[in-house]
């Protein structure tokens, strides 16, 4: 059974149907055509799906669409600002803290909330924060060091 509801996602109100057993992973994706968002493990276990809902990360594909009503949600492509990168994501493209680039997007948002709270996070706090966050490309240092640059540039 289909239900239309109106989410909240990236600043804009979209109106949507879809079936009330979709996670938001999938409302995103399929109904959304918001592919930034990624299916990882799907068991929330490797925080590639994250996003924010009213601020915080949450896995996405723990969450039904439904349960979104209401709320704000911001995906990667929401990130940008006046059609620039984030800071975050201009960090993490200098650094060159991306490879495959899969996990990326779960990584920035969560590091986005981590900042948005704590402009100035010590190393150990950022670790604690993307401890979620699984990468199977990097050992990390890059994808610490971007935060910690984008940090930087916070006034």
């Amino acid at each position: 059974m289909k239900q239309l509801l109106r989410l909240r996602v990236n600043g804009e109100t979209r109106e949507v149907a879809f079936e009330t057993s979709k996670t938001l992973l999938e409302v995103l994706r399929e109904d959304l055509g918001l592919n930034g968002t990624k299916h990882g493990c799907e068991l929330g276990e490797c925080g590639t799906c994250a996003v924010l809902v009213n601020g915080e990360p949450v896995l996405s594909c723990l969450m039904l669409g439904v349960e979104a009503e209401n709320a704000e949600i911001v995906t990667v492509e929401g990130m940008t600002q006046n059609g620039k990168p984030h800071r975050l994501q201009k960090a993490f493209a200098d650094l060159g803290a991306a490879q495959c680039g899969y996990c990326i997007p779960g990584i920035l948002l969560t590091a986005k909330a981590l900042l948005d709270e704590n402009p100035h996070p010590t190393r150990e706090e950022i670790r604690q924060a993307l401890s979620g966050n699984l990468c199977r490309c990097t050992g990390y240092t890059k994808i610490l060091q971007a935060v910690e640059l984008a940090a930087k540039e916070i006034a």
